[in-house]
């Protein structure tokens, strides 16, 4: 798995073309995807927290699919991390993948603030 920092923050190009080079869809489609996951985070941290493989992995997986989407390429791959490491039931890795979440995020809002 790539370290988190080789990892792009948001891949302009895929945002692009999702959204057909109209820019303020663009800003509009990063800042659900941020608050989409913002949201999830307490319900993943549950499923962490009471070791439910199954619902932590499902979250994880449903997120990560916006954020691959829309190009949020960096927080994809923590959360395709905890979707991984919660099929095999290595919560104490999903712990720290979720401190990375949040960090993460914040960059991800740096990035589209830029859009």
């Amino acid at each position: 798995m790539p370290r988190q920092s080789d990892v792009t923050v948001l891949d302009l190009d895929q945002l692009r073309d999702v959204c057909m080079e109209d820019y303020e869809l663009m800003r509009e489609v990063v800042t659900a995807v941020i608050e989409d996951a913002h949201a999830h985070i307490p319900e993943i941290r549950q499923a962490v927290e009471s070791a439910d493989r199954t619902r932590c992995a499902r979250l994880a997986h449903y997120v990560k699919g916006a954020c691959a989407n829309a190009g949020a390429r960096s927080v994809a791959a923590i959360l395709k991390s905890i979707e991984h490491h919660a099929d095999a039931g290595d919560f104490s890795a999903c712990r720290d993948s979720l401190a990375n979440l949040a960090v993460e995020l914040e960059r991800l809002s740096s990035e589209a603030a830029a859009i």
